[in-house]
């Protein structure tokens, strides 16, 4: 928690200090009244006593209660604002850490887990600084102030408040030690909830398809109750806290009067109205002591899982960024090159190389493809280019510039990168085509090229709305080859020097990809692309392609010489075109 006040800003700790005055007020008219209330009783037993004597005192009792109310509802407004803002910071603080951080880093966190955290976690801090900011602040001032107020009226009865006291702190510590390391619990289980939620959702067609409703139910349902009988086991936890809350504070003030009444007995007749009086004070300070511990007992309820939310938050916000972005950010004297120098690469934690060795250079307007078998290191090849992770060993330049020595944003603004699942967002398709910012202005015209050039225009023009026609979140209302070409459309529209498709034409039919890759060719001839591929016909006629074996490089050269010289090629051509479809390509 305390590495989250970084958060609050000078206005906020302006408006805190505001918060304990109100209290610190609030307390102080509180802690009056019993004394009117003594004037009072006083005043009643009293032969003689006037009743605009008794009115005054009561009338000061109801000013007391008037203001008290006040600076209770300033300092609940204060609190709200500050919770809520604060809790604003946090949300934006996790999600701008989130789009910061590498593949590295996002692969340790579930996407579950990081909106849970996102949403729920925050919520948890945002009640505790709510609920805090009043009771946690008015909870030991009360309890301290009363306390001063009633030590000097008699040993018995601060002996019975002393007992009660340590009771309550007993109760809430046992209960705090049993219920917290279950508040961990809690949390996790809520990720795993809203991983399988999220899980169920996104793959429904195919739960349907296999009829695995109960299946995923009942894998729902494990989880589901496992957390319910969490909750439910500290909830019963904490239940047990207010009924012996409230036994400890009507027993505080039954052993007062009963006390009470045996000094009142024993005493003087000149000494008994003084003892009466001390004793109705005496109890209404008591009370106020044991009311500040249920105050408090009301935040050690929320404090413990507060805690543990704060603890995930931290957990992604001091999360090493392992893609640290450069300074470099000026214009090159090469445009759309690409070079490996002696590459090599390593998942984190991993023993064995992904990609070993690998050293190319792609040259302005040259189409470099990289083929090879399933788990080669294609995709992970050229996801080095954009930085989703960095080299461990080796060079990648882009334009004769080390990625790692460029700002994120300058080296992002070169590429027109397609991935291997095409990604679409909610809205309408002039905005996923014109997704995004790369310094230059895409107009309507520049998107309906790109559509066109991505063969798109045909199933667009049908649409309701044509090119205003909305795509829903991850485009589960067109194709899978629509959404392909669109996310194609999306690249050609940023203009970039260097394009990364990642097997991105895979969901195309054959006569489609070869119309597309055509046009892309006659666009794209001073740009330099690099291409992903399991299909030879999408390759074959690349400048250079690149064979990879097990993540090194089997193979470089043409269609026609890798034929000759590189058996991994050639074994992948014949398991695709015969050999009279070779020798005629």
């Amino acid at each position: 928690m305390i590495k989250l006040m970084r958060f609050f800003t000078k206005k906020d700790k302006a408006n805190i200090f505001l918060c304990i005055l109100f209290v610190i007020g609030s307390v102080w008219l509180e802690l009056k009244m019993p004394d009117y209330m003594s004037q009072i009783t006083i005043l009643v037993q009293t032969e003689g006593s006037k009743m605009k004597d008794i009115l005054i005192n009561g009338g000061y009792m109801l000013l007391c209660a008037l203001g008290s109310l006040i600076f209770t509802i300033m300092t609940g407004y204060l609190a709200a604002n500050i919770s809520s803002d604060f809790s604003k910071k946090i949300r934006k603080a996790i999600f701008d850490k989130v789009g910061n951080l590498g593949m590295q880093e996002i692969k340790s966190f579930s996407t579950s887990s990081l909106i849970t955290r996102t949403t729920n976690d925050v919520t948890q801090v945002e009640m505790l600084i709510g609920m805090g900011l009043h009771l946690l602040i008015k909870a030991p001032i009360t309890a301290v102030w009363a306390v001063t107020k009633i030590l000097n009226k008699s040993w018995q009865w601060s002996a019975i408040t002393g007992v009660a006291i340590v009771i309550l702190l007993s109760i809430i510590s046992i209960l705090i030690k049993i219920v917290v390391p279950r508040f961990k619990i809690v949390q996790k289980l809520t990720d795993k909830i809203n991983g399988i939620t999220r899980e169920n959702l996104t793959g429904i067609r195919v739960v349907r398809a296999f009829n695995a409703e109960k299946f995923e139910e009942s894998k729902f349902n494990k989880i589901n109750n496992e957390l319910t009988d969490t909750q439910l086991f500290n909830q019963k936890k904490f239940a047990i806290m207010s009924p012996i809350m409230y036994l400890v504070l009507y027993g505080v003030t039954l052993a007062i009067y009963f006390t009470g009444a045996y000094l009142i007995k024993d005493a003087l007749i000149a000494d008994k109205l003084a003892i009466f009086g001390n004793m109705v004070v005496f109890s209404s300070y008591a009370m106020q002591v044991i009311m500040s511990f249920l105050m408090l007992a009301m935040i050690f309820m929320i404090l413990p899982r507060a805690q543990v939310s704060a603890n995930r938050i931290n957990e992604v916000l001091d999360t090493t960024l392992s893609i640290i972005s450069g300074k470099y950010d000026k214009n090159t004297t090469e445009k759309g090159t690409v070079e490996f120098k002696k590459v090599s690469f390593k998942y984190p934690n991993a023993d064995e190389y992904v990609i070993k060795d690998i050293s190319f250079k792609a040259k302005k307007g040259e189409t470099i493809a990289f083929i090879g078998s399933t788990g080669s290191g294609k995709s992970t090849l050229i996801n080095l280019v954009p930085r989703f992770y960095d080299a461990t060993e080796g060079e990648v330049l882009v334009d004769g510039i080390n990625v790692k020595e460029y700002k994120l944003e300058t080296l992002m603004n070169k590429l027109g990168y397609v991935p291997q699942k095409a990604i679409m967002f909610n809205g309408s398709v002039n905005y996923n085509v014109s997704y995004g910012d790369n310094g230059k202005n895409i107009t309507k015209e520049n998107i309906k090229k790109a559509i066109d050039i991505a063969q798109a225009t045909e199933f667009i023009t049908k649409m309701d709305n044509s090119y205003e026609s909305n795509i829903a979140q991850g485009g589960t209302n067109i194709s899978g080859g629509q959404k392909q070409r669109l996310a194609i459309a999306r690249a050609i529209a940023r203009d970039p020097e260097i394009y990364i498709f990642d097997d991105s034409f895979s969901a195309l039919d054959y006569k489609t990809d070869a119309t597309l890759r055509k046009e892309l060719k006659k666009y794209t001839k001073d740009a330099t692309s690099l291409i992903v591929a399991q299909r030879i016909g999408t390759i074959m006629n690349a400048d250079k392609i690149i064979v990879l074996d097990k993540g090194i490089c089997a193979g470089i050269g043409t269609h026609k010489e890798l034929l000759k010289t590189c058996e991994v090629y050639k074994q992948i051509a014949l398991s695709q075109l015969s050999k009279e479809e070779l020798e005629n390509a």
